[in-house]
């Protein structure tokens, strides 16, 4: 699927729960998205704060390696490094995900950014 975008953008948001395991195969990107966000708690006490994580996938659902943050936007180091580990937690608390075949195909090796943010105050 060459017409997949290589990045997107997610705003964080406070949802509870995790992607499930017995679930239907992801087929669109926003669907992708949708199941990240499932996974995303944010810290308590950080304000407006947000980390944008850059990673690939793995046809079978998981990451080409660890992801990366590229954007913090967070006060204070030791509220940064609870909320990038927050992040990071999140996304790999919802691996592997389960892409259709298409999809699969459409997002290997490409680079995804996410950004989890806090809730807006």
């Amino acid at each position: 699927m060459k017409g997949v975008a290589r990045v997107f953008a997610i705003a964080g948001v406070v949802l509870v729960g995790g992607y499930p395991c017995n679930a239907a195969p992801l087929d669109t990107m926003a669907e992708v998205g949708d199941a990240i966000q499932a996974c995303w708690t944010p810290p308590a006490g950080v304000g407006n704060a947000s980390v944008t994580l850059s990673f690939s996938f793995k046809r079978d659902g998981t990451l080409i390696g660890p992801p990366r943050p590229t954007a913090i936007k967070v006060d204070g180091r030791d509220t940064r490094k609870s909320f990038v580990d927050a992040a990071t937690t999140a996304l790999q608390k919802c691996l592997p995900l389960s892409f259709s075949p298409t999809l699969a195909q459409g997002v290997a090796g490409n680079v995804f950014t996410v950004q989890f943010a806090s809730p807006k105050q």
